[in-house]
């Protein structure tokens, strides 16, 4: 799992650099979401799924949302013809999806099966958290009860872009 978590980080920071020095701006957005879709791996190997979950909510909505923007804002492009530095980019970057995918297949298949839990606090989750919670959902228990500051960050984290979205979008509309 560590040389696994290693090449992620790998290409987090190789996707990093180059939408720090990229000339076009569509392809630093886009650098930036390999970033963050490698954070989305990372959470899964780590066996943290709800902020993976969490993690790719907020990225493909920043994602989607930066692309319209960027799309948006800048109508007319220039023609370039192609030239071979752009097809070597181009290939680079289908490589580098080919083996974010790869990982991202492996680290889901790491996962363990739906309803089993292997961790050492699973089992007293599972057989104290209705009778301590009072709840008759075990998941809703769980959450609002023994999670509560974990939720109550992810929801921040997820009004906090919501808001960064908004406040970008109303921007560009006063101009």
């Amino acid at each position: 799992m560590e040389i696994a978590l290693s090449i992620i980080i790998g290409f987090m920071i190789l996707g990093a650099l180059y939408a720090i020095h990229a000339r076009d701006l569509l392809s630093a957005v886009i650098a930036g979401g390999i970033v963050g879709y490698g954070l989305v791996i990372c959470f899964l190997l780590l066996k943290a799924p709800d902020l993976a979950i969490v993690q790719i909510v907020v990225e493909t909505i920043t994602l989607i949302i930066m692309v319209a923007v960027v799309l948006d804002s800048s109508r007319e492009e220039a023609f370039n013809k192609p030239d071979i530095q752009g097809y070597v980019t181009t290939v680079t970057a289908i490589l580098i999806l080919l083996v974010l995918f790869y990982f991202l297949k492996i680290s889901a298949g790491s996962l363990d099966s739906f309803g089993q839990g292997t961790l050492r606090m699973a089992q007293s989750y599972i057989e104290g958290a209705t009778g301590k919670t009072g709840s008759a959902n075990l998941v809703t228990g769980v959450i609002f009860d023994f999670r509560a500051y974990d939720t109550l960050g992810e929801a921040t984290v997820l009004i906090t872009a919501v808001l960064g979205v908004l406040t970008i979008l109303r921007i560009k509309g006063k101009k």
